[in-house]
């Protein structure tokens, strides 16, 4: 028996000397490799962003190049002669054509009368037949217009006039290529023209892959080309590329340079001798304790632990509350005898593991746990099912115990302060109640009553109790009955469309732009609110399809309004796709929507999310020129250092500070900290749900830059909307970014 002691002590020595060095180990190798992981990604990315400012360098001096080329020929007199004066073919296709081609690389050159109408065109040195100009015409006529609008600069002694030149980025027959448009004048004014008669040489090169090696082989861009869409390949990098007006028009694309992954190569040899040294040691050590008796009794009996247990608070876990509650229930005898379950879920706590931490939020859990025994006594289950998730199963006779009135405590106990790191914390509960009497009732129906009275609770307004009723699973049968409409609603194009809620300047009184807001009237329950179906299609993965049809519509009118905000919601599940980026700008591109016109509005639980999909594709967006705003400002977490991490350009305050708005409420002052927040970050503020005009008059005294609510207009079609843009008096204009006084 001694000997027994005396080794059980010497393993217990040993444990509590190596474990800790053991701990130490792991911990100083998580550490090194999430700081070499951290420092090679910080160094790749890095690298990335010196090649994209360098390419769009490159990209500005071949444009000029490209004009400076044209100037060569188009302001000699003997141009202005042979191809202004008079036409001589044969003289344009030796000293225009062939020369621009054989000389500089031109893959297009093209001769236009005042009028416009081609006098000449080469395709790659060959002189082709006018209509295939047609295929050119689009691209230039925006160029040649602005041209011809360019003022003539008259010739003085000894300087020569500047020429009438400008270039641009566009798609020609599915190529990207650079434009180039120069009026064909006399630089020493010795051949004079009339005004609106001079002809005009346009140069085109393509952004082909002879473009593209050029741009690999001088500029160490590997394996580089043009694209007009976004390749899904990691290991790539991507630079967009836009015209003058802001549209977009190709992807280069090119191997990421990737110096600190080379770091992490040459050094991974050593690092990976280190831990596999360190992890056969960790093994040696722990071999050996697994060898004494006395741990594997101790591991069994906390295996066994463990496994009715909650690690965290010691409570009954799911397995133990499932196996008490059929015991109970099988158990019951007396008529008036029952058994309830009381499922509690916490409120608000998300955001105390955000702000204080994880730890806090154990402790949190925990002082829950021991609240929760404060009301119901030490002789009843109390079951912590995950997370924030607590189950209270009460075994009494009937009339002795009142499971609405106990869920009362449990609400007003938990609404008081929990002191958590010298922070108080404060949460809610949502409790939802079912009852069994008389043993007749299976524990898995009971489980799933509570859940959907739990959900019913959080639904309705949280920090309440709800009794389960049969109509609650009716409810739940809708949401299937919910699912199934929309999936067919989605391949008809009768039932939903797209409506347009105008937003308006606080000081004009102009509508600026308009919001996109799905509706869906269903031919047998008629209109389906949004708040009913938009959860469901979140909850069921329809709602990447019901995005892509509101942005599509949205697109459409924006491209026909340009300058006017068109704004338009996006959910987390969307952000998170992968392919999201793409389809934006696919979508952009297929409409002709302006990128600067379409702003995206997200919640405060993107923000959240921390998400790496989620973030780039807001970096991705806010590069292209595409705005973001963030949704119901001030309902949610309203964390500073959320809208630093993800940099912003609007937040829209809820309609519920709104709705309070008047002389002296509260809800002024803090729709004026909200404001003076946004402006002093260079934040515009939109007010949602405006409906009288004492409480348009209030916002606009407190600086609140965009308005919009039922005081203007609900939600209008298309044609509607359209409408009130063409009726505005002044021109189409992007709302202020000049914040009020």
């Amino acid at each position: 028996m001694q000997a027994k002691t005396s080794t059980l002590q010497r393993w217990q020595f040993s444990a509590a000397v190596l474990l800790p060095v053991v701990l130490a180990l792991v911990i100083t190798a998580a550490a090194v490799l999430a700081f070499v992981f951290w420092t090679t990604t910080n160094i790749d990315q890095r690298a990335v962003e010196r090649q994209q400012a360098m390419l769009q360098g490159v990209m500005a001096t071949r444009r000029g190049l490209l004009v400076q080329q044209l100037g060569t020929v188009a302001t000699r007199n003997d141009t202005v002669v042979n191809a202004g004066v008079i036409l001589n073919f044969q003289w344009v296709d030796a000293n225009l054509g062939k020369w621009l081609h054989d000389v500089y690389g031109h893959d297009l050159t093209v001769v236009l009368d005042a009028a416009g109408h081609p006098l000449y065109i080469m395709e790659n040195g060959v002189t082709v037949e006018q209509p295939a100009f047609e295929q050119l015409a689009a691209p230039l006529r925006a160029l040649i217009d602005d041209v011809r609008a360019m003022p003539v600069q008259p010739t003085t002694a000894g300087h020569f006039a500047p020429a009438r030149a400008l270039s641009d980025l566009a798609v020609i027959d599915g190529m990207p290529a650079m434009i180039g448009v120069m009026a064909i004048s006399s630089a020493t004014g010795t051949v004079a023209q009339s005004p609106g008669t001079q002809t005009l040489l346009a140069g085109i090169k393509l952004l082909d892959q002879q473009a593209s090696d050029y741009l690999s082989r001088e500029f160490m861009f590997e394996n580089g080309h043009f694209s007009l869409t976004r390749p899904d390949d990691e290991a790539r990098a991507v630079f967009p590329v836009f015209s003058n007006s802001g549209r977009f028009v190709a992807f280069f694309e090119w191997d990421r340079d990737r110096p600190g992954l080379m770091m992490l190569r040459h050094m991974g040899p050593a690092l990976l001798a280190a831990f596999i040294i360190a992890a056969v040691l960790v093994f040696l050590l722990l071999r050996q304790l697994r060898q004494s008796s006395a741990a594997i009794e101790a591991g069994r009996k906390n295996a066994e632990y463990q496994a009715a247990h909650d690690r965290l608070t010691g409570l009954p876990n799911r397995a133990s509350l499932d196996g008490a509650l059929a015991r109970a229930l099988t158990e019951q005898s007396a008529p008036n005898s029952y058994v309830a379950l009381l499922m509690l879920d916490l409120d608000r706590f998300k955001q105390v593991n955000d702000t204080l931490g994880h730890q806090a939020g154990d402790e949190l859990i925990c002082a829950v746990g021991r609240r929760i025994r404060t009301i119901v006594g030490p002789d009843v289950l109390i079951a912590r099912l995950g997370g924030d998730e607590f189950v209270v199963m009460i075994e009494a006779q009937e009339y002795d115990v009142d499971p609405t009135a106990v869920a009362s405590r449990i609400i007003d106990t938990i609404g008081k302060p929990f002191d958590l790191q010298q922070f108080k914390a404060h949460v809610g509960a949502s409790i939802g109640i079912v009852s069994a009497v008389g043993g007749n009732a299976e524990p898995r129906e009971l489980m799933r009553k509570a859940d959907i009275a739990l959900y019913e609770a959080k639904s309705g307004g949280r920090n309440r109790a709800v009794v389960y009723e049969e109509h609650m699973n009716e409810l739940v049968q809708l949401q299937h009955t919910i699912e199934g409409e929309l999936r067919e609603a989605l391949q008809r194009e009768d039932q939903l469309n797209v409506v347009f809620q105008p937003l308006v300047d606080q000081h004009s009184r102009e509508v600026i732009g308009a919001e996109a807001l799905a509706r869906w009237h269903h031919p047998k329950f008629g209109h389906i609110s949004p708040a009913r179906f938009i959860p469901v299609a979140e909850a069921t993965g329809l709602i990447d399809a019901l995005g892509e049809f509101v942005l599509r519509r949205a697109c459409a009118l924006g491209a026909t309004a340009p300058g006017r905000t068109i704004a338009v919601n996006i959910s987390p599940t969307q952000l998170r796709n992968p392919r999201f980026a793409n389809q934006v700008f696919d979508i952009l591109r297929q409409s002709g929507m302006q990128p600067a016109d379409l702003e995206l509005e997200i919640t405060e639980s993107i923000l959240l999310d921390d998400e790496h999909v989620s973030a780039q594709h807001l970096k991705t967006f806010r590069a292209a020129g595409i705005h973001i705003a963030l949704d119901d400002f001030g309902t949610g977490y309203s964390s500073l250092s959320y809208l630093k991490r993800y940099p912003v350009d609007r937040i829209k305050i809820d309609r519920s500070f709104v709705m309070q708005l008047s002389d002296g409420h509260v809800s002024v002052a803090i729709t004026q900290a909200i404001v003076t927040l946004a402006h002093a970050m260079d934040l515009e503020v939109t007010a949602e749900g405006v409906e009288t005009e004492e409480q348009a008059f209030i916002l606009s005294q407190l600086g609140c830059n965009t308005l919009q609510g039922f005081l203007f207009s609900g939600g209008v079609a298309a044609e509607r909307i359209s409408t009130l843009f063409a009726a505005q008096d002044t021109p189409a204009k992007r709302r202020s970014t000049t914040h009020a006084a």
